[in-house]
């Protein structure tokens, strides 16, 4: 099975370096980069944000999308919406980006964001090998692919979190089987796709 895995088109906030987790905004119009061609899939998987449906919409218009809540970006707290220039001077932000904050304040966990996205992605998986899909896609935020390769990549193709950065509309190509999944739960033959 042949999972692409897809980062959401640029927005607003995403030109301006905005940490943009749970504000609902559009792609931007018109887009300021070329639309990729991807294959055609059975199955796609979204984010519940808006930026996700109109991506999915814009990109496999032809199939209709199934939401998963827990594949929506992580709650950046009182960081939302703001830019490092906004931030450098305050302590906490310092304090989270060096790690010694695991939270935002009044947002959400590294370790609460990778767990909910990885298991969404596990259950969404196992529902495409019930189903016999040979392609599905999924549609969702920087944060979140990075979250689930960084936990599913096979060990030989293992990387750390940032390592899996991926540019709007752009994103990987995973591969797994039933028998891999079962046993490892793991994706291989990880390609960058759409840049």
């Amino acid at each position: 099975m042949e999972l692409l895995l897809i980062r959401h088109a640029p927005t607003p906030g995403n030109l301006e370096k905005r940490y943009i987790g749970r504000t609902d905004e559009p792609i931007m119009q018109p887009l300021p980069v070329p639309i990729p061609s991807y294959p055609q899939v059975e199955r796609v998987y979204i984010s519940p944000m808006l930026r996700c449906r109109q991506t999915a919409q814009l990109l496999f218009g032809g199939c209709k999308p199934l939401i998963l809540e827990d594949l929506r970006e992580c709650d950046f707290g009182a960081f939302e919406g703001k830019k490092y220039a906004q931030l450098c001077g305050d302590s906490r932000y310092r304090a989270w980006i060096a790690g010694e904050l695991d939270a935002p304040p009044g947002g959400e966990s590294a370790a609460a964001f990778r767990s909910r996205c990885c298991a969404a992605f596990g259950h969404a998986v196992r529902l495409c090998i019930r189903d016999k899909i040979a392609r599905a896609a999924f549609v969702a935020h920087g944060g979140t692919l990075m979250a689930i390769l960084e936990r599913y990549a096979n060990a030989r193709e293992a990387q750390s979190f940032y390592a899996w950065q991926a540019a709007p509309l752009c994103g990987w190509a995973a591969k797994t089987t039933s028998d891999a999944w079962i046993r490892e739960q793991a994706l291989f033959d990880i390609q960058p796709i759409g840049g």
